[in-house]
This record gives C-alpha cells, structure tokens and sequence, in this order.
C-alpha cells in the first residue's frame, strides 16, 4: 500500500504517509509548559505508527490564550525536548510543531484585526516566528509548521479580507503574500535550508468575499517557490462569520465556516479531497513535487488509498479519526482494518474545545484522558444467547432501533456502531451510540432500509453483526388544504 511506503521531506524520513494535523488537546496549563498529559497524547500517536505528528498550535508569543503551548523564550525548550525524545524512543514516528501567532479577543466580542499593527509590531512578529522556529530545532523537533490557517495572524494576510492598504494590501495577491514570504525568510535565516518548514493553510476560506481554490493554488505556488517542504490544507474557521455568545470570546468554529473546518456526520465522506488534489495539480504542473497533505472527513483505508494511487494527495491528515483510534496505522499494516474504531464525526471533540474543556473523544471509556491502548489478545464482545434481536419501528418520520446488550470478552463494551444500507446497498456506519437504542431521523419514504449493529470494546474487537431488519417505508401521502382559497382570474 501506499499508505505505508516511507516519505523523504528535506531530510525528514517519514515511515508511512498518515499525518495527524494539529489539534487543540486543552491539556497544557495557563503556563504553556509541556506537561506528562501533553506528552502522553502524542506519544500514544507514536505508539499507533503515526508517520508526521504535528503538535497543537504552540505560540511564538507570550500573549496569554488559556490552556496553550508556548515556545516563546528558551524557559520552554526543556520540556519539549522532553517530548521529541519520548516520541522518538517510542517509533519511527516524526514530529513537528505548529508555531503560530494570533492577536487580541475579548468576551465583548472585539477582536483586533491586522489592520491595526504597526510596523514595529508586524517586525516583531517575524522576529517571534524565527526565533520559535529555532528553538523548535534545539528542542530536538524533526521539522516545524508554519500555522497560516484558520483565524490567526499569518491566514488574515492571506486572505481576501484583509483591509491593510500599505505593501501587505489586501487588495493585490503580492500583498496578501508579503507578510508569509517574509517569516518564511526568517524562519529560513534562523533554521538553515536543511530542516524541514511546513505550512498549513487554507485551500478555501468558506466566508463571504473568501478566497476560493483558485487563489489557493496561487498561494501554494508561492509558498513552493519560497521553498516549503510540504502544503497541509484545510478549509475554514474563521473569525468573520464566528457566533458570539455573551461573555464569551469569538470562537471561530461556530459559524458556517467552521461546519467546513470540522464537517460533521452530515457532510459526505472526503468533502474536501477534491481541493487538496486541485493544490497538488496545479503545482505540480508548474514543476513543483512539493507533498500535499489531504485531510477532511478522510477515515476510510480505501478511500485513503485511492487518493494516494490516484495522485490526488500525497499524505493523509486525520485529526478526529487518529483521535478516536491512534492505532489506524497499526490495524491497517497488520490487516485489521475491521478493529479500527471509526469516527463517527459527532464532533463532540469541538464542542469540548468550545467550551474550554479538555478535549477527548465521545468513543472512548468514560474517564480516560488519553485512547485506550491497543490490544491483539483477548475475546471479543458476543451476543447474548438468542442474539441482539434488533428491533425496528417507524414514527412520524423516523425509524427507531432497539437491541439487547452485548456480553463483554476481553474489556468492557465501549459502544455500539449502527450499520444502514439504503435499497440493498453497501451498508456504512452511520452513528456510534454507548446505550441499546437509537432513532434515524434521516430517512425517506418511498426507500428500503437494512440496519443492524456492532459491539466493540476499546480496543475495536468486535461482535459479528447482528440480525438485520428491514423497512420499507412508504412515501407519506399529502393532504390538500382543508379550506383552499378561490383562484380569481382578472
């Protein structure tokens, strides 16, 4: 498989082509030290074979932003040497961190915007990133990532919102582009041209008046010329369309932005390889080989590999997948594709980062602060004598399930997946739930469903399916107005 052939980005050897990008855990202190919990979230990563783990956005500078890590001063270097050397003794896993720079927010709902830094600060901003860059290097990273994305500094001059009217003006590409090209030449003055510097930012900013792809790949074009080892893309989260909640500083994945940041089980499967695989044409037709990172929505080994075969992406992102089941790479390489425990994208994990709380994930055992490890021996759950004997009824719409429990082998059940087919089709997962009942409010009369589920424990071991059933449901009949009014032809 693809998936699991090295990769050589400017001297960083990668085993496989699975990333797993950035992604706010809330484990570090007000302090924005490195701590035995942050440690331990990325070395579990190292422990499922992760082949680039990129570190949660980690500040250059020493603006206080609650639960977030820091490589502001050399006070920090101690405790992330700490945990490159963890990781590395672990596996072959790589590891970077995401540096980034981001500016003032109030719970008013104010937030500063670039159009109000001075000369002197947008200088000291570029100074902050190369000297991050460099202590990121003694602390012993393989590489570091340059956070241009989302809400933050370095994606506000890049987007086509920015306002400044001076050589960053918004209203030209070049201008857009100045503030990155010159904190890529630091970063580069500080760190050498033998160590790796990615970059992630977006491939379409999903606001009014955003860039699209086709400005992107013009983005990424620069970003290859101004020598960049690899292109993480995402989508969204922005400041502009964020909603307010009173006495709460914007958070900026709450608007229609942000649905396209994280899309939820609503959104189709790889809702964004098709602009990741736009980026990765376009550059490559200039001359550029510079890898591409394909992530959204992206849980599936086949699809994975398709995009891979395809030459759609040349690695694989998954943020909220990793999290659920740090051993996908593990399970794929070993053929146990079927033990993985799949996100079910419920996206509970963003609501927790929401509202500033430690971020886990809803599959996994109550009360763990970190995946469960995984485990090749042992029994998987079984059904109880007589099966699941799952049940189907239809109301007002909606087709509600119910099943009995499944008995626990090795571990105790963690959950169950609902498995549906539409018309005799191929039959996908379509929620996760830890109780023995569920209700599918997406379904439409004049179609045949076919539903059974699953029982799984931590680890992904899991019952054969259980007994199907079937429903075919009939198209409502409308009813015409009781009372319609007289049609009056002039």
């Amino acid at each position: 498989m693809k998936l699991l052939q090295p990769l050589d980005i400017n001297g960083m050897l990668l085993p496989n082509r699975v990333a797993v990008p950035a992604m706010v855990t809330r484990l570090s202190g007000e302090d924005g030290f490195v701590n035995q919990d942050i440690i331990d979230r990325y070395v579990r990563y190292a422990q499922g074979h992760v082949g680039l783990i990129v570190v949660e956005a980690t500040a250059v500078h020493g603006s206080k932003s609650g639960p977030l890590l820091r490589l502001s001063s050399d006070e920090f270097i101690a405790g992330h040497r700490d945990l490159t050397r963890q990781i590395h003794d672990t596996s072959g896993s790589r590891v970077v961190p995401q540096i980034i720079h981001f500016m003032k927010v109030a719970r008013s709902g104010w937030r500063q915007t670039i159009d109000s830094l001075s000369e002197a600060d947008i200088e000291r901003i570029i100074g902050e990133f190369g000297a991050a860059a460099a202590r990121a290097r003694d602390a012993g990273y393989d590489g570091v990532e340059l956070h241009s994305a989302h809400a933050y500094t370095l994606s506000s001059f890049l987007s086509r919102r920015n306002p400044r009217r001076d050589r960053y003006d918004g209203r030209t590409l070049e201008g857009r582009l100045a503030m990155f090209g010159r904190v890529m030449a630091e970063v580069r003055r500080q760190v050498g041209s033998d160590w790796p510097v990615g970059v992630r930012f977006l491939a379409e900013e999903a606001i009014k008046d955003g860039y699209t792809v086709e400005e992107a790949k013009l983005i990424a074009l620069r970003m290859a010329q101004l020598g960049v080892d690899y292109i993480s893309l995402s989508v969204g989260g922005k400041f502009e369309d964020a909603v307010h909640r009173d006495g709460q500083p914007l958070y900026p994945y709450t608007g229609y932005s942000g649905d396209r940041c994280m899309p939820g089980d609503w959104y189709p499967a790889l809702p964004h390889a098709h602009l990741a695989a736009a980026v990765k044409q376009y550059i490559n037709a200039k001359g550029f080989t510079v890898p591409v990172i394909s992530v959204g929505k992206i849980s599936d080994p086949a699809e994975a590999e398709t995009l891979l075969q395809e030459g759609r992406a040349d690695m694989i992102g998954m943020a909220r997948q990793l999290l659920a089941d740090p051993d996908w790479v593990k399970k794929v390489a070993d053929g146990r594709q079927d033990r993985i425990v799949r996100c079910i994208y419920c996206n509970v994990c963003k609501q927790l980062d929401e509202n500033f709380k430690e971020v886990n994930c809803f599959l996994w055992p109550k009360g763990l602060r970190q995946a469960p490890p995984d485990s090749l021996d042992g029994d998987a759950p079984r059904w109880p004598e007589g099966g699941a004997q799952l049940a189907a009824t239809v109301d007002k719409g909606q087709v509600k399930l119910a099943w009995k429990a499944a008995q626990p082998g090795a571990a105790p059940i963690a959950g169950y997946n609902v498995y549906r087919a539409e018309d005799d089709g191929t039959a996908r997962v379509t929620e996760a739930v830890k109780s023995v009942k569920h209700t599918d409010r997406v379904v439409l009369g004049g179609l045949r469903y076919t539903y059974y589920v699953r029982a799984h424990d931590a680890a992904g071991r899991a019952t054969p399916p259980s007994d199907a059933v079937r429903i075919d449901l009939p198209v409502p009949i409308a009813e015409p107005a009781s009372h319609p009014s007289e049609v009056h032809h002039a």
